[in-house]
This record gives C-alpha cells, structure tokens and sequence, in this order.
C-alpha cells in the first residue's frame, strides 16, 4: 500500500493516569509498531487524556498533578501528546463523549471528514467559509501539481496536534480554548483516511463485558464506529474476552489486538503497583514510573500516605 491509501490513525488513551506508568508509555509505542507492520495504518499521533477529578476513583489527585505527571511522562516523545479538555470540564465525560469531542477537533484542525470504521470516507473535504483569504493552507512554488499529498497532510496535523495537545497545564484550572478552528479556504484532500481510534489494555475490553458498567449505547459507537487497539496485559487474553460479549463478537474486525514477539515486562505495570511501592518507599518504583515522575511525586508528597 502506498502512503496515501494507508489509513493515517491517532491513537487516544483515556484513563485515570493516577500516575502515569512506564507500561503506559509502551502501550503506546507497541500500538504503533504493530500498526506499522500490518502495513494497513500510519500513526501519526498519540493523545493521552487524563480523566475528570469526579471521576470519584478512590485516590485520585487532583488532575492538575496528574495533567503534569503526563506531560513530564511523554516530554521526550515526538509523537505522544497530552490533553487537558477532558480534566477542564464541567463534570466528567464518558469516554464516548472524548472520542466525539477530539473527532470534531480533528475535523476543524485538519479539514479532513473523520471516517468511522464501517464508513470509509474516499474523498474527504475541507468546508471553510468562502469569505476567508484565498490563501491556501499549502504553498507550492515549484511548477508541479499542487495537489496536497499525505507527507504534507501529516506535517499539518502534526504541528495541528502539537499547539492541540501541548498544553502544559497551569497550577490552577483555565478555560480550554480551541485556537485551531479556522485554518484556511477550500481545499480538497484526495485518498486521505484519518481515524481516531480507542487505545486501551486488555483489562480495559474486559471491562466490557460486565453487565451495567458501560452504557450500551456508548459501547456501540466506541467499538462501531470508532474502533479499539487492545494491548493484551496482566494475562488477560483479547480473544476469549471477546467472546463473552455479543457486542464484541459483532464488531471483532473493529477490534486490532496488538500481536508481538515479546511479552514486554510493562505489560504488567499498573498504576495501582506504583502507588504501592510509594507508599511502601519500594526502590522498585523506578520500573514502574520514569524519573521526572517520581521526582515531582516526590516533591509534591503524592501517594506517600494510603489515602493518595
């Protein structure tokens, strides 16, 4: 497949992050290698999206520690951006309701008509208001087609991602003000498929299948139209889980579970393994959880006492 007729995906993890692990990292990175490899998909984007403090988890931090955690997690990632939206609401999102808010996002900032996994969009096309600039988004000066291709589609969208997701969050609550909305004129992106999809561990999709704790109608359009990347972890094995869910079993091609030759030893790195060894002043915690992690946890005395 050539670079244009691959599907171009972002990949979005929504969780409590409380704190962020090594094993979150990874999760990200060995999506997108076993994306690459299928030859079928280019990542060009990974967004973390820490959950809203009412969320009501039992120890969970306020998500200005947590917002900061993520950031310092993934500061040397070219790739992995975090999110603040989801923590500056009102109330917490379902997270249905964060997919839906970052497909909107993606269509203003890219101009791209978002594709659902059950509806491929072969020709996706920018609708700016007509009474704007003429300038184009892209400039071409040599005398050859000025048909956009994928590798500028992506230099946009990744520079889109990073002034989106890039968000240092301040030490107090601020207002999230999407500065990306208007982009330019008409312009027509040929071949170009761009999905946002679920990034999630097995423990996760198993989650799935206990009756009453997803609303049906959210799981429907997560796993129907959106689609899931399932890291297996802890296990838990994707396929049987998969076949304890009739919702699951229905839309199983929407499903992409990262296959691998290695079981990575994050792969069992929880969040809830690190706020022990904290609490316990286990050295170990060093597996667990990337330097400026611990030295802000640290710092701002985190999850040293039981109660968070």
């Amino acid at each position: 497949m050539t670079e244009t007729t691959k599907t171009h995906v972002i990949l979005l993890a929504c969780g409590s992050f409380n704190p962020i692990t090594k094993g979150h990292i990874q999760m990200f990175e060995r999506a997108r290698d076993y994306l690459h490899k299928t030859g079928r998909f280019i990542v060009i984007g990974g967004i973390v999206s820490p959950v809203h403090d009412s969320y009501g988890k039992t120890g969970l931090v306020s998500s200005r520690h947590r917002l900061t955690m993520c950031q310092l997690a993934v500061q040397s990632s070219d790739w992995i951006r975090v999110d603040p939206w989801e923590c500056y609401q009102d109330t917490w999102q379902t997270t249905c309701s964060v997919l839906e808010h970052h497909r909107d996002l993606m269509k203003r900032v890219t101009g791209c008509i978002l594709s659902n996994v059950n509806t491929p969009s072969i020709t996706p096309v920018i609708g700016q208001p007509q009474n704007e600039s003429s300038q184009t988004i892209y400039q071409n000066n040599n005398n050859v087609s000025n048909k956009p291709t994928a590798a500028k589609i992506l230099g946009k969208v990744g520079e889109s991602l990073s002034r989106i997701c890039c968000v240092r969050p301040p030490m107090e609550r601020f207002t999230f003000v999407d500065e990306n909305a208007n982009l330019g004129t008409v312009m027509r992106y040929e071949e170009i498929e761009l999905r946002i999809l679920l990034l999630c561990g097995s423990d996760l999709l198993e989650s799935f299948c206990i009756p009453g704790l997803w609303n049906e109608a959210d799981m429907e359009v997560i796993v129907g139209e959106f689609g899931i990347v399932v890291v297996p972890r802890d296990g838990a094995d994707p396929d049987r889980i998969m076949n304890h869910s009739s919702l699951l079993r229905k839309y199983k091609n929407n499903i992409l579970v990262v296959k691998d030759d290695s079981n990575h030893p994050m792969s069992v790195v929880s969040s809830t393994k690190s706020r022990l060894a904290l609490q316990h002043g286990d050295g170990h915690v060093v597996d667990y959880l990337c330097q400026p992690v611990i030295d802000y946890i640290l710092k701002s005395q985190l999850y040293i006492n039981a109660s968070g």
